[in-house]
């Protein structure tokens, strides 16, 4: 039995051409948002199990390096084309060479897949639900049922989706999102002032996420409980490669979760796991003793508290009308993710 279950519907095949010296080097990893909050868990010893779909030849390859990076792999085997990109790393940016985003998952296999997601997350009691590769992938109405369900089972379920997929898990309940400011702004919040973005996160409890956490690039992040607003402030460190920081973060807080801590107090090994994955050229990837390290020089403070300790947050009466906004245009609504978007 893992300590955390992934729901990953459609891993990537990733290939990627990098420089070294005077040759290329190719490098083929199993990518995709799932894989690297995986990868992250595993890198701070929380063990995780992968429930995912295989497509043809792709998918075999998919598993074996999977397990070979210490994952559980709970696999539904099914004809077709799975994920894959290949990319060009020689002139210091990702360049897309090719990507195949696959085929969609079938009635009768998603239905396996749904099971095998139910079982092993009653058998874990954590469960983070990411995203698949493209938006054909899987009905978004799959994660409403996911997360309902595997509430009622007595489950702890996390999120980082967007747009449709969002809407649906916070119709079915969840105990934590991530999302980042950008996903927010491009979806009707035209105003990313603190005030607003407090506004913005209480609209998304009260749509169904017990905590919410907002990550503002290389500003501070942000944390809404039913104890009020956090600011959390990292180390800046000098970046050499983005992508993978947000799911690094989301696995980061889950490890401490899984330890026994509150989301408010696990925000900081999940804000040092994100900061040191910035410094590296894989994706979820970190030195334990590192993160533990960098852990110790997060602030964290109320946002907007003066001198005197007096809040400076939005008033009662302008939160409430902002919470009021009709549930297709709030400011929490996002855009369809993909596998990139693990890059925030």
């Amino acid at each position: 039995m893992s300590d955390v279950t992934i729901f990953a519907p459609s891993p990537i095949l990733t290939v990627t051409v990098e420089n070294s010296g005077d040759a290329d080097e190719i490098h083929i990893h199993a990518g995709g948002q799932g894989v690297w909050q995986a990868r992250m868990l595993r890198r701070l010893g929380v063990s995780a199990t992968m429930c995912c779909s295989l497509a043809g030849e792709a998918g075999q390859v998919i598993r074996h390096l999977l397990e070979d990076d210490g994952m559980t792999v709970v696999g539904i085997e099914r004809p077709g084309r799975a994920s894959a990109y290949v990319q060009d790393r020689r002139g210091g940016e990702r360049a897309e060479i090719g990507t195949e985003v696959g085929d969609p998952i079938a009635r009768h296999e998603l239905d396996e897949l749904y099971g095998a997601v139910i079982r092993e997350g009653m058998r874990s009691g954590v469960v983070i639900l990411s995203g698949p590769a493209g938006d054909d992938v899987l009905p978004p109405d799959t994660y409403r049922r996911l997360a309902a369900d595997l509430r009622e089972a007595g489950c702890t379920v996390v999120v980082d989706l967007a747009g449709e997929r969002l809407d649906a898990a916070l119709e079915g309940g969840v105990d934590l999102l991530k999302v980042s400011d950008e996903e927010m702004r491009a979806h009707g919040l035209d105003d990313d002032s603190p005030d607003a973005l407090a506004a913005a996160m209480h609209s998304l409890r009260s749509r169904g996420a017990g905590t919410v956490i907002v990550t503002r690039a290389s500003e501070p992040l942000l944390l809404l409980d039913e104890q009020g607003l956090l600011e959390v402030a990292p180390p800046r460190l000098e970046v050499v490669d983005s992508a993978g920081a947000g799911d690094s973060l989301t696995a980061g807080v889950v490890a401490g979760m899984v330890r026994g801590e509150p989301p408010r107090d696990a925000i900081t090994l999940g804000a040092a796991a994100g900061a040191l994955n910035v410094t590296r050229h894989g994706l979820g990837t970190g030195d334990a003793d590192a993160i533990a390290e960098l852990r110790g020089r997060i602030r964290v403070s109320v946002p907007g508290e003066d001198d005197d300790g007096g809040s400076m947050g939005v008033s009662p009466d302008g939160l409430a009308g902002l919470i009021e906004t009709p549930r297709r245009e709030a400011p929490g609504a996002e855009s369809p993710r993909t596998e990139s978007e693990g890059e925030r």
